[in-house]
């Protein structure tokens, strides 16, 4: 069976770019004949014009995008932060997934908004968990806010360029690359 994510034809846009590419081993296409677009934006860095300018491009041809919020592990804004930003400068963004961090404040775990699953990448293997109590209640207003954007947006509409979820991808670990995979598999295969 083909890697179905190899399959796609993704194009990557932002800084990080080429190392997303790497971890994802995704060879990237010019933004005009992709199936997916990825917009890399770093917490240091924010988004530059250019990116902007290939945002308002992949919107005018209803490409489904993903919104990749990368460098959060040496960064003074978190997640939640820069979706805000990234919300104001492209269109609205919708998280399904929060970053939770260790005591040390570094990304540990992703919370899924949905199901409420905590996805543990501290440890030497990915280990997944109900989430616990104090975190069902510190995600209760944004889980409640993903879950309306979600039902008033329609099932197909991230497939159909119309929803644009946020995702953290943190480099050197498999925080956020399991999720952005979940997202491609989501896009047909146009031969």
């Amino acid at each position: 069976m083909p890697n179905l994510i190899i399959s796609r034809k993704i194009s990557l846009i932002g800084g990080k770019s080429p190392k997303l590419a790497a971890e994802l081993g995704v060879h990237p296409v010019e933004l005009e004949s992709c199936d997916l677009a990825l917009f890399l934006v770093s917490a240091n860095d924010g988004i530059v014009s250019a990116d902007l300018e290939k945002w308002r491009h992949a919107r005018d041809l209803y490409i489904p995008s993903l919104v990749i919020i990368c460098d959060l592990g040496n960064s003074e804004i978190d997640f939640e932060d820069m979706t805000a930003i990234a919300s104001k400068m492209l269109d609205p963004v919708v998280t399904p997934y929060l970053v939770l961090h260790d005591d040390e404040g570094a990304p540990a775990a992703l919370i899924n908004l949905v199901t409420l699953d905590v996805v543990d990448y501290s440890g030497a293997v990915k280990e997944s968990r109900a989430a616990d109590p104090e975190h069902i209640e510190l995600v209760a207003e944004f889980r409640d806010e993903y879950l309306e954007q979600i039902e008033g947006a329609g099932a197909d509409s991230f497939a159909a360029g119309l929803l644009f979820p946020a995702l953290p991808w943190v480099e050197g670990t498999r925080i956020g690359l399991d999720q952005i995979e979940e997202y491609l598999s989501q896009i047909p295969i146009v031969s």
